[in-house]
């Protein structure tokens, strides 16, 4: 966990790209700029009537969009720190909002059952996608491709190729909106937007669906407590796995940026971490009273936020930072499994150890022992039940080109630290303190003490 806020009920939020910003739009139709660095509230702003779903900065200009209750989706500049216009056209609530990555479109998805592109530049719609005939919870535009993804409680998600569209209204001689009724149908009978799939599957309302990064997948998540990957091509589409293990409604589910990962949070009040080639759940984080309502990625960052019923929490899912101790002026850090030593005095920096194979998990933690040049190197795999720690002994005439590897002691615990000279203390899997010495070792005699 980086960070906390507490606030009202988190509705969306949206990570700035470059700042350490985050914007969150609340149930009580306040939207909040908090910077997640510091814990603090930067600015607000309050001008639609009812709550605010839909949340989204612009990835260049010093804007965000806003969709709420009362039909409104508003674009405001944080800099100027107001509203800049309102579009208007959607007959129920509007439920999420999303600019392209490249060209001046809004995306709007709302209950009245149609998805709406507008151009913010020439604060019109452009186009009305019809189809769903139930709310429509989600949309989102693909981050490369002219296609957009949604989901709906009529149990399905689509996939739309707006490819006319992007002819129509970006190249030249484009065909001008005059011609053309506002559901993207001009004249000469061609359309804007047409379904290119259309993905059955879950049993319940579709609450998310987002596409993948880069590759050709979308993640999707219902009301039937499951979270569906499928899989896409030219010409069709198909269910490839199911996840199962929420035991209640699937509120949003993403993604990871950058790795093989997936993350969903639910009404059951967890956040879960899936494994996509073994479709198995690998980590869970759960609150004790608060139901989780949506997640947003960081476009660069490891980060996360999720947002709850009493606000947002902003967290990583691996530290970026490599397992360290200091003593007097040397600084001992692992790296490419080698244990190595930096002089601050000198900054010469040589590889002291080399580390036994055989976990495939990095160093979590480490405890130096300068009276006896050991070490305790703690791993921590997803599944905390089977942590480990290595005790070394720390070769006195190390050799930096070509270091020795020696003979680690392996045990069982989720960390251990050192407490005295000839013994530690380890916190097992039951969250318990024990103290410990090194086994058949010659260089601790003493006994057991207390941890």
């Amino acid at each position: 966990l980086l960070s906390g806020i507490f606030t009202r009920s988190a509705n969306w939020l949206s990570f700035h790209p470059k700042r350490p910003w985050i914007l969150t739009s609340l149930h009580n139709g306040v939207i909040q700029l908090w910077d997640y660095r510091m814990c603090t509230l930067i600015d607000k702003f309050d001008e639609h009537d009812g709550p605010v779903r839909g949340i989204d900065f612009h990835k260049q200009q010093p804007l965000f969009v806003s969709g709420g209750d009362d039909y409104k989706i508003k674009v405001w500049n944080y800099k100027l720190r107001r509203c800049l216009f309102t579009l208007l056209g959607h007959l129920d609530y509007i439920r999420t909002t999303f600019f392209h990555h490249e060209y001046p479109w809004i995306l709007s998805a709302s209950d009245d059952q149609t998805i709406r592109v507008w151009n913010w530049q020439s604060r019109t719609c452009v186009c009305v996608l019809t189809g769903h005939n139930h709310y429509v919870m989600c949309a989102q535009f693909h981050p490369s491709e002219d296609l957009v993804v949604s989901a709906s409680l009529d149990q399905t998600v689509r996939v739309w190729d707006i490819s006319g569209l992007r002819k129509k209204n970006l190249s030249p001689g484009a065909v001008e909106s005059e011609v053309r009724g506002i559901t993207g149908v001009d004249l000469f009978g061609t359309t804007d937007a047409v379904v290119k799939h259309v993905l059955e599957g879950h049993d319940r309302g579709v609450n998310w669906a987002a596409f993948h990064p880069t590759m050709p997948l979308i993640v999707s998540g219902a009301d039937d407590r499951q979270v569906k990957i499928w899989r896409m091509n030219e010409s069709k589409a198909w269910e490839v796995d199911t996840c199962r293990g929420h035991y209640n409604n699937v509120s949003c589910a993403v993604f990871h940026p950058r790795q093989e990962l997936i993350l969903s949070n639910s009404e059951d009040k967890s956040i879960r971490v899936w494994d996509m080639s073994k479709r198995t759940g690998v980590q869970t984080f759960r609150r004790d009273h608060d139901r989780f309502w949506v997640l947003a990625a960081h476009p660069n960052l490891n980060l996360f936020a999720a947002g709850h019923d009493g606000g947002m929490i902003v967290f990583k899912l691996e530290r970026e930072r490599p397992a360290y101790a200091v003593h007097g002026n040397m600084l001992y850090y692992v790296k490419d499994r080698f244990l190595r030593q930096l002089d601050f005095n000198s900054s010469k920096d040589v590889a002291v150890m080399q580390l036994r194979s055989g976990s495939k998990f990095p160093v979590f933690n480490m405890s130096y022992n300068p009276a006896e040049n050991a070490v305790l190197l703690c791993t921590r795999p997803s599944n905390l039940e089977n942590s480990t720690y290595d005790l070394y002994t720390i070769p006195k005439d190390a050799d930096s080109q070509n270091p020795d590897a020696p003979e680690g002691k392996r045990s069982s615990g989720l960390t251990a630290v050192w407490v005295a000279r000839n013994r530690f203390a380890v916190l097992d899997r039951m969250h318990s303190v024990r103290p410990d010495i090194p086994k058949d070792s010659d260089n601790f005699q003493a006994g057991f003490g207390s941890g």
